[in-house]
């Protein structure tokens, strides 16, 4: 029963940025937001989610893990409310920055708590898998769930979703859920959570900005003020008796392998994710709705193997589970090559469906590593950094991947536009493939025609040179992962040993034992 309440806000986490992307153009011509508030209303969110991440990991093991995503979850409510009767742009945005910063409480401390409360390592094991599928469920219920509510109600329905699963837990969770916090854990460092902030904050921003922008000088700047903030973030780190972010934990090699290929996953299958809900919208001419209908079988298939994942742990090591789940998306990656201009879907589908059922190792396993690597104490901080890689692999995989594949779309489509093409038509059609298919739309025949078409062969081979380079990357991960990680044992291996293994934990201590793969959260709170 805890379980299921620490699943509620994990849900919402997911339904809420699709959800989010088909009540956009509603609640902008109802707001009257421009382009630019558009984008801050999207956003905001995710800044404020990366942003307050590290800070909310720790303050959840210094002042209590329960306590904090009861705040969490309060702030939440609160802020949802808020954004569902919004009158403004501006109110709306600042909603949403609330909305981030609550959120950033929700996935550090439900995922904490999983390790207190689980503390056998098939059941914990098995506990995060769940966890980790309920992101995959909020992506499906998302779109579905929100398209309903849009048609029947107003767009601020979509955000009153979350009061009632905030209502829940707060009521349910005193009673269900234990409290935690780190013995001698030392006061917050103020200072390094303003350094954490201003590390993280202007590089996200960069990040996206890039990806939508280009290489500008404003977000190239804001990317390298974040990453100067982060240096002497890291400095003072290492200084401090009871730092923010305790640096020791990267010393631990299946922790780190697992942060960096979860990473380098969330990068280039959320770039390509991007590439191909364009292709279905403008080059397939697909509906929002149906465009994420189209990638369902792909999220029905994570959430299976998210759950199976677990189990054949305790049978194969999770060195292998993982690779092998890799080269499955690598498989799908190969499919998705087969795709044509206006005839591919299908191969899309059937492609993504593949890395669904691939990724989803990853996702359980590699949460449960960076978990169970950590210290009881430490399992906050960890439970943050496995959420901000997801986070930050996105907005990198976007930035470099995606600006990668938009470069590719504009030299062709540059090379092949129709001749006796009006000039804004033209330019149109060089920022992206749906200006080009918007452009074509005020232009007779046959000219729209052979505008649409070059448009469609230009950004398929954009989306298939992004998936080209994640096909080599990912193959790489795979291979990072069987060699790093292969010591690792099968879940459960611990406790099938008896008390002699306790025994030897306890007197080679918890760094040991986190550096041989064991899971120290859950062997040392037994």
């Amino acid at each position: 029963m805890g379980l299921a309440i620490l699943a509620l806000p994990t849900l919402l986490v997911s339904f809420d940025v699709f959800a989010m992307l088909l009540a956009l153009p509603q609640m902008s011509t109802d707001l009257g937001a421009s382009s630019t508030q558009q984008l801050w209303i999207m956003d905001m969110y995710g800044f404020m989610v990366g942003g307050f991440l590290v800070t909310m990991g720790t303050l959840g093991d210094r002042i209590g893990r329960r306590k904090l995503l009861l705040i969490g979850a309060a702030v939440f409510g609160a802020a949802s409310l808020l954004a569902a009767f919004s009158t403004s742009p501006e109110m709306l945005i600042a909603a949403r920055a609330l909305l981030g910063i609550s959120g950033a409480t929700l996935a550090p401390s439900t995922l904490a708590l999983i390790s207190n409360m689980f503390r056998d390592p098939k059941q914990m094991g098995m506990a995060i898998g769940i966890w980790a599928g309920c992101f995959s469920i909020g992506a499906i219920v998302g779109p579905i769930a929100g398209g309903a509510m849009l048609s029947t109600f107003w767009w601020g329905s979509v955000f009153l979703l979350g009061v009632p699963a905030m209502a829940v837990l707060l009521l349910l969770g005193p009673a269900l859920l234990p409290e935690y916090k780190a013995p001698q854990a030392g006061r917050l460092d103020l200072p390094s959570v303003a350094l954490s902030l201003a590390a993280v904050l202007p590089f996200i921003y960069g990040l996206k900005t890039v990806a939508k922008e280009g290489w500008e000088p404003l977000p190239t700047a804001a990317a390298v003020l974040g990453l100067a903030f982060g240096t002497v973030f890291v400095r003072r780190q290492r200084r401090l008796e009871s730092p923010l972010l305790d640096l020791r934990l990267f010393g631990n090699a299946p922790l780190s392998a697992a942060l960096v290929s979860m990473l380098f996953y969330s990068a280039l299958t959320g770039t390509t994710m991007l590439f191909v809900t364009q292709y279905f919208q403008s080059v397939d001419g697909m509906s929002p709705l149906a465009a994420g209908l189209g990638l369902l079988p792909g999220m029905a298939a994570s959430i299976l193997s998210i759950t199976v994942s677990p189990v054949l742990a305790r049978r194969i090591r999770p060195a292998y589970v993982i690779a092998g789940g890799l080269a499955l998306v690598v498989a799908g990656f190969v499919v998705l090559l087969q795709a044509e201009a206006g005839s591919g879907t299908v191969w899309l589908i059937v492609g993504w469906a593949l890395n669904g059922l691939g990724g989803g190792p990853l996702m359980a396993l590699g949460t449960n590593l960076v978990v169970g690597s950590a210290p009881p104490e430490r399992a906050g901080s960890a439970a943050s950094l496995s959420q901000t890689s997801n986070e930050f692999g996105y907005g990198l995989g976007i930035a470099v991947v995606g600006t990668v594949g938009t470069t590719v779309y504009r030299d062709q489509i540059s090379e092949n536009l129709p001749a006796g093409l009006p000039s804004a038509a033209a330019d149109a059609a060089r920022e992206s493939v749906a200006g080009a298919v918007s452009a074509a739309g005020g232009l007779a025949e046959p000219l729209a025609s052979k505008l649409v078409a070059m448009a469609g062969e230009a950004f398929t081979g954009a989306m298939l040179t992004v998936v080209g380079v994640s096909v080599v990357l990912l193959a790489a991960v795979a291979v990072l992962v069987a060699v790093v990680l292969r010591h690792v044992p099968v879940l459960g291996a611990q406790a099938a040993a008896g008390p002699e293994a306790d025994a030897g934990q306890d007197a080679a201590g918890p760094q040991a034992a986190a550096e041989a793969g064991l899971p120290v959260a859950a062997s040392s709170s037994g």
